[in-house]
Order: structure tokens, then sequence, then C-alpha cells
């Protein structure tokens, strides 16, 4: 679908990615039961500071520190970030039960008042049951949605300057309390495919996010959500998570897809998927059954091959967990599928690239001038002025 009518919908809300797992030019895998293939490229604090200064310069809103074992702690990788930018945002993954809710709020509070209120925080209820459990985590899946909502409950009333006393399925506070409560309290975004999750994302959280699918399965968790926050009296912003490939034209974005791909061996693949298949992850198996849990990819497949959807690449889930999927086209084409998600009530987009340095301004230079061009508001970006006739 291409479109050049302005969108009446709020203006569109980009973030960017800090891989504090590893850059390169070629797809860094691992995650969600497979085992990680690392980046190629120093990932030092000058290179984090080149990467959030880049997000920044092409007003992307925050950048998404992801947690786990596989990365740096996000805390302390942001926090040596704030006196290198300005005005971006933190998006600051967060498990809850590996920190108290006590200690969180306390923490973002402290955060936002040395940041300048730029601090957001993303809850990621939990890795694989290997990972959580060499944290020390031992609750299951469901226990871990409960424990989610358990945690939001005392941080945000924490975050209100309530004094909090709470017993809930797995965590209690007696008396608990902010000494300096925020000014601004951070956002909260979150994401799941579980029941329990849409419970959590509608009673809590401020925008929801689901990885990249086709519009009409991004529609069905649009409505879901959308539905379940009306129960509560509630809105809740819709969000999606890609990688981009993002170029002047078709074929050079597609090139770039074909030389991640070539990077790829069917054993690669075969590794991956098997880790994959350990994943109690519902979010995974999404993901997964975009390109038949890796049955898609032999020695002759092509990029396009494993387009499951105008510009959607499926290309990256092969050897990736989580977020699975590419937007992937030329600028204008690329453009016409953020219109098609933003139709369907998707507002905000956490986008990254390989490498993440470079795909910044691929998208900042790119596809933002193309949105603005059209008439679609862009947050951080000046509508352009009307070119005067002689």
């Amino acid at each position: 679908m291409t479109t050049d009518t302005a969108l009446s919908s709020p203006a569109l809300t980009f973030h960017w990615f800090l891989p504090t797992s590893g850059d390169s030019r070629s797809i860094v895998g691992g995650g969600h039961g497979a085992a990680g293939k690392g980046g190629d490229r120093l990932l030092d604090l000058r290179y984090l500071r080149q990467l959030v200064q880049a997000a920044e310069t092409n007003g992307f809103e925050s950048v998404l520190t992801p947690t786990g074992t596989w990365c740096k702690d996000p805390w302390i990788t942001d926090a040596a970030l704030i006196e290198a930018t300005e005005t971006i945002k933190f998006l600051v993954a967060v498990r809850p039960g590996l920190i108290s809710p006590t200690l969180l709020a306390q923490a973002a509070a402290d955060f936002q008042t040395f940041s300048g209120n730029r601090l957001a925080v993303n809850i990621v209820t939990g890795g694989e049951e290997v990972e959580q459990q060499s944290y020390g985590d031992f609750l299951d899946k469901e226990q871990r949605y409960r424990r989610t909502a358990d945690f939001l409950e005392i941080v945000t009333r924490l975050w209100r300057g309530e004094k909090v006393t709470y017993e809930g399925a797995h965590l209690r506070v007696r008396d608990a309390f902010l000494s300096a409560p925020p000014a601004v309290a951070p956002r909260i975004l979150f994401g799941g495919s579980s029941p329990l999750a849409g419970e959590v994302a509608a009673k809590y959280v401020d925008a929801y996010l689901t990885w990249g699918e086709p519009p009409e399965l991004v529609q069905q968790k649009v409505d879901w959500i959308d539905g379940l926050a009306a129960q509560q009296g509630r809105a809740v912003a819709q969000g999606i998570r890609f990688h981009v490939i993002s170029r002047d034209t078709t074929e050079e974005a597609w090139a770039v897809a074909e030389k991640l791909l070539g990077g790829i061996t069917p054993e690669d693949v075969r590794v991956a998927q098997k880790g994959f298949r350990t994943s109690g992850s519902e979010g995974q198996r999404r993901m997964s059954r975009l390109h038949d849990r890796g049955n898609a990819f032999t020695e002759t497949t092509t990029a396009r091959d494993l387009e499951i959807y105008p510009n959607i690449w499926a290309g990256v889930g092969l050897v990736r967990g989580g977020a699975g999927t590419a937007l992937v086209g030329s600028h204008a084409e690329v453009a016409d599928r953020i219109i098609e998600y933003s139709s369907i009530g998707v507002t905000e987009f956490v986008l990254s690239g390989y490498p993440d340095l470079e795909e910044a301004y691929y998208f900042g230079e790119g596809i933002v001038p193309e949105l603005l061009a059209r008439g679609v508001p862009v947050k951080n970006h000046p509508a352009p002025s009307p070119v005067p006739v002689p």
C-alpha cells in the first residue's frame, strides 16, 4: 500500500538500538536458547558514544539497551553515556525479580535527576529458563508474569510518591518509599505474546511492543491490547520492533540483505534453530514460524525468497533470537510499510541495523525526510517549510 496522504494520528516516534552484545556488518546471532555470535567491531565506550550520538543526531527518541547474560549491563552502560548526549532518552531493559522493586524505583528516580528526565524502562519479564536460573531465578513463565504485575504495582506507586505496603503472589514490601520521587515518572514499555502479558500491559504500561510480523498479525495484537486496556479504562500506545535496511533504490537495499544472508551457512541455521526450539517464548515461536523454523533456508536460498510480505524480510531470525524481521527496500518503500503499520494503530518503532552506526544515518537521512515530505508527522522532526511560490 502506498499513500501520500498526511496522517491524522499522533506523530510517529522512532527509537534506535544500542547493540551492547556487539555490532557488525553481518547478523549478530544468538539469544532465546541459541549460542551467541558476537559482532566484529570493538565495543568499547568510545564506540558506544558514537552510536548514541548518531541516534541523537538523527532525531531518535531513545536508544533501547538490552539486558541479559549476552550483553553489557544496561544501567552501567547508559549511565556512562549520559554526559555524551543532550536530548536522547535511554530505554533501559529491566528484568523484574533480578532487582527489588524499591531499588529499581530509586535507581530510576536518580537516573531521571542526573539525566534531566531522559529515562524510560523496557520491562522484560524473563529470558529462557536456563538463563533465568543462572541469575538465581527459578520461577516458571506464568509465575514470572505474575511477579511482573507485582513489580509494576510497587514501582509505579513509589514513583507517584506513595508509601507502599504490598503483598503479592511473588513480591512484598513493607513501608517502602522514595525520599525523592522522580519529578517525571519514566515511561514503561513492555512486550509479550502470552495471555498474561496482555493483562500486565493493559493495567500498567505506557506502550506495548511486538516483534515485526505482517500487518494482519500485528493488527490482531493491536486489537487484543486495545480491548484489554479499554476494560481498565486506559489507552496504551502500540509499538513494533524491526531491523531496517533502507537505501536509495530497491536493488541497493536487497543487495545488502543478500550479503547478510551470504554470511550464514545451513549449519549456522541448524544450530541456531535447535536452540530456538528449546525456547518457552510465544513471541519466539511466532518469529520462527515466519521462516518455517529455518526450513525455508538452503544453500540456494536468496534474500527475496525470505520476503514474507512486501519489504518484510525474515532472514535475520534464521540465526538471531527475538526480533527476527527487517524492513528492506528503498526509502520510499520502507516509508510505505511504516505508514501501513501506522494505519493499524502502531505509532512507535524500535529499530536497528547491521551495523547500527551506519544504518542510523540511512534511516535518519533517507526515511524520515520521505515521511515528512508526505505530511507524516515525526516526533523530534519539524515539518518541512512549504516552498514559496514565485
